[in-house]
């Protein structure tokens, strides 16, 4: 992956301006600076500006990225594998609750494998912030799903406000999480944030942490047993607990799974990771800077998967497993999923496609151990889909 992405066509700039010009109005009205995780918040989800508000392809290969729903079915045959014996342990009147549902993609196959499996959902919600990308998964879905599963569809504006039971599902999106941005000085805990320099261009600037970021940094102190170092910078989520508290809403009993890349604590913050995760994508390029293009370009942090243990936790539910991607699909029924999606292709050419959709999936040099899959339970089992490659002694 270069790290010289073609420049933007003149709409796309002017796009991008009209963000700029919205967060340099509000990094002028709170003073001079504003918090990176609110910048981050507004590059990524102001109102039809945002990177995941406005209406530019992100998926695929004429977007910015690739997630592992849209490379095709074998993923999301393995994910409904993993949950269908969940449902069924639920009952007819059980949920299914996807968390940003990109191209529609994974919605799709899942809904179908799981009425092959006989474990449909009594509705299938996605909570998806992006009005365009919302438009664009109902246009899908109507179309390549028939009426009877269709209909169990239903689009959310945030989580769901009744009791409920059911499985949650989250690809890609605690990455996409508004993240503070903390560094070391002095011995002190200070906030980036992002400021303007004399020219009017974003530059990041420190200020004192607030009591909340300063008692995490300090949390995961201890727990490294030893302080950062003089200038390490990172990430860290403090609201990451409230945030899954959030969006689990009042779930009753049933099943939680997350998949994204990150690193458990102890990895995620190595001396040598002292300039932290964050970084860009931009028309399938890494971007060094990520106050470049607002709306543009996808703005990531990695996930602490420990901070992940500790707020499901926290949260009530059970911890089910974690281990990485390769493990979990292998363990899904990867090798099933193959074999019966290669006896429906048309010719050699789409079995050869769906051979090497599983190299991407699983090789460690691809998708297959910089991803993780972590999962939660409450009153159902579900550690029967951690079983090949248990990593939660890193944890």
């Amino acid at each position: 992956m270069t790290q010289t992405p073609p420049p933007p066509d003149p709409e796309a700039l002017a796009h991008s301006e009209r963000l700029r010009a919205l967060i340099v109005e509000q990094i002028r009205a709170a003073g001079g600076a504003i918090p990176f995780s609110r910048f981050m918040e507004l590059a990524l989800y102001a109102p039809g500006l945002g990177y995941y508000s406005a209406g530019a392809t992100k998926f695929g290969a004429a977007g910015d990225f690739v997630t592992a729903p849209e490379l095709g079915p074998l993923f999301a045959a393995c994910v409904a594998d993993a949950l269908a014996p969940v449902l069924r342990q639920l009952g007819p009147d059980a949920g299914f609750l996807e968390l940003g549902g990109g191209s529609g993609a994974f919605a799709e196959v899942v809904l179908k494998k799981l009425m092959a499996l006989d474990a449909l959902p009594a509705r299938y919600a996605i909570l998806e912030p992006s009005a365009d990308l919302r438009q664009r998964q109902q246009a899908r879905l109507r179309e390549r799903l028939g009426p009877l599963l269709f209909d169990l569809v239903e689009w959310l504006d945030g989580p769901p406000q009744h009791a409920w039971s059911g499985v949650l599902f989250a690809n890609e999106v605690l990455d996409a999480l508004p993240t503070p941005r903390f560094s070391i000085h002095g011995g002190q805990v200070y906030e980036e944030h992002v400021a303007l320099d004399p020219q009017g261009r974003f530059v990041r600037s420190e200020q004192p942490a607030d009591a909340l970021l300063s008692a995490a940094v300090r949390h995961v102190e201890r727990q490294l047993e030893q302080p950062f170092a003089e200038g390490y910078r990172s990430e860290l989520l403090p609201q990451l607990p409230y945030w899954l508290q959030a969006v689990t809403g009042p779930m009753q009993d049933g099943a939680l799974l997350f998949v994204d890349y990150g690193y458990p604590r102890r990895e995620y913050y190595r001396p040598q990771r002292r300039e932290g995760t964050l970084r860009a994508f931009r028309r399938h390029h890494l971007v060094e800077d990520v106050l470049a293009f607002p709306g543009l370009q996808d703005v990531t942090a990695s996930v602490d998967f420990t901070a992940l243990a500790e707020a499901g936790t926290h949260a009530g539910f059970d911890f089910a497993g974690y281990c990485s991607q390769a493990s979990f699909l292998i363990g899904n029924g990867l090798e099933r999923n193959l074999a019966e999606a290669e006896a429906r292709a048309a010719d050699e050419t789409a079995r050869l496609k769906l051979r090497q959709q599983a190299k991407l999936l699983t090789l460690p040099s691809e998708m297959g151990e910089r991803f993780q899959a972590m999962g939660f339970a409450r009153g159902v089992g579900f550690d029967h889909a951690f079983v090949v490659g248990d990593l939660s002694w890193r944890l």
